[in-house]
């Protein structure tokens, strides 16, 4: 699965060099939809902790003692670090 959104991210990434004309008007036109682009990921995290918290509440039920909470706990921090680390990676 991960081999195919990569070659996915190729393709797209070959296309939209060769719809631009080169890769300078590629990053332009990236940076020029920034907002869109900004957008999209906003909806994906916020589809993504919903589904996160529906799972969190279904394991809860299931398993109510202090180990899945600590398990869970130090998942949600890592994908957390690794989200901001994404979105700040941007502007560095």
């Amino acid at each position: 699965m991960l081999v195919m959104v990569l070659i996915a991210a190729a393709v797209v990434n070959l296309v939209g060099i060769r719809m631009a004309g080169s890769i300078e008007g590629w990053h332009q036109w990236m940076r020029a939809h920034a907002g869109w682009f900004l957008a999209w990921r906003l909806l994906l995290y916020t589809v993504t902790v919903y589904g996160w918290l529906w799972m969190r509440r279904r394991l809860h039920a299931r398993e109510p003692d202090g180990g899945a909470r600590q398990r869970l706990l130090r998942v949600e921090i890592a994908a957390v670090l690794a989200v901001v680390a994404l979105e700040v990676s941007r502007f560095m």
